[in-house]
């Protein structure tokens, strides 16, 4: 395994744990205290998604590919009012990048996830996106001389180290715009972290505890340190512990996300904790310089004020099925060799990911701990 494949990350933990410390920020009340000017350059889309009130969609659309692929996606008719000022849905862009500087000229989005903020319901619904997903990538060809690439290289080509998209929503605003290309995914907002902010924050926070039902090891050929071997049982994690366990990828990337979801339930519960609560503002503070996003303070205001309402089965994790999914390669002249990609239905994606912005999956039932969907936290 190169060391460039040992860098799967968990950045994605750190967006979340930058969202969830602000959601633990205690009280609606906070959110009076906070500037509507937003903390970066906006995602460059035609139109935004927010819903600013709490009438649903019209109408329902079919999501081909789903088991029941014939069915109509159910809208429910009477959503309650959204809470905390906030609209009644938002989607973030969270983006985790392999770069270990504290800059973003360059990296590549190893971890990729919409974050689905319903301030009606009120519930959090985590989407992953593969990063090995062969994508049209808008603005590129010019540069390349070619227009396809792995999804996680939008995000490295839209940075300014390589000068080859000119807005300034950079890495973030060309992996937002090659999501709506390829997958119709449209995205409001963007959080973009990497691994040495993760490493921090973790440790600002003192530490995380997380329970294994069975050991992780994750051993290579070329380390057998006894550093990347979990055991089942109770742990408590540094930021360098927690971004090793997330990284690891032995059985596979389906399996690694599934720990990065365990930390990042072991996160929400260690932010939320009465002794982290009175410092969110100060880590908030502290880490705002050391991310891309275009949240502006009133929305990580109204984020704080939904994160106080959530209970533990309300953040929900959802996966696309493995068996959508077969390995591939794909000749890259770029690189001038042939590349790992997943191979896959898009339409079929393109159902799945029209349900999640709805709403409508997955479903509690579908996520919860036997789940073929996902999961909640425990």
């Amino acid at each position: 395994m190169s060391t460039l494949q040992k860098l799967v990350l968990v950045e994605w933990a750190l967006l979340a744990c930058i969202l969830l410390a602000a959601a633990s920020y205690a009280g609606s009340e906070v959110v009076t205290f906070y500037a509507v000017q937003p903390l970066g350059p906006r995602l460059p889309l035609p139109q935004p998604t927010l819903v600013d009130d709490a009438a649903p969609p019209s109408a329902a659309t079919a999501a081909p590919g789903l088991a029941a692929s014939g069915d109509a996606i159910e809208i429910e008719p009477d959503m309650p009012a959204p809470i905390c000022g906030g609209p009644s849905v938002m989607h973030l862009l969270a983006v985790g990048s392999d770069a270990r500087s504290d800059s973003y000229n360059y990296g590549l989005a190893d971890i990729i996830r919409v974050v689905r903020l319903d301030f009606s319901s009120p519930r959090v619904s985590i989407l992953e996106m593969p990063r090995d997903l062969w994508v049209e990538i808008p603005d590129i060809s010019d540069d390349i001389g070619q227009d396809h690439e792995k999804l996680n290289q939008a995000y490295l080509y839209g940075n300014p180290g390589f000068g080859y998209f000119d807005d300034p929503s950079a890495g973030p605003g060309l992996l937002g715009k090659t999501l709506a290309v390829n997958f119709d995914l449209a995205t409001d907002r963007y959080m973009a972290v990497n691994m040495r902010t993760f490493e921090k924050i973790v440790d600002a926070v003192d530490g995380i505890d997380i329970t294994l039902a069975e050991s992780i090891d994750g051993r290579t050929d070329d380390d057998r340190s006894s550093r990347l071997v979990f055991k089942a049982g109770s742990h408590h994690l540094s930021g360098t512990e927690a971004l090793t366990l997330a990284r690891i990828r032995n059985e596979g990337v389906f399996a690694r996300a599934s720990n990065q979801d365990l930390v990042l339930c072991a996160l929400r519960d260690r932010l939320a904790s009465p002794d982290v609560v009175g410092r969110a503002p100060e880590l908030i503070g502290s880490f705002a310089d050391n991310v891309q996003t275009d949240l502006s303070p009133a929305e990580l205001g109204q984020m704080a004020c939904l994160g106080s309402r959530l209970q533990k089965g309300d953040i929900v994790f959802a996966e696309f099925p493995e068996e959508l999914f077969t390995q591939g390669r794909v000749y890259d002249p770029v690189f001038k060799k042939r590349l790992f990609v997943w191979e896959t239905d898009f339409d079929v994606l393109r159902g799945y990911v029209r349900r999640f912005q709805a709403g409508t999956w997955p479903t509690l039932a579908e996520a919860g701990p036997d789940g073929d969907a996902g999961f909640s936290c425990p």
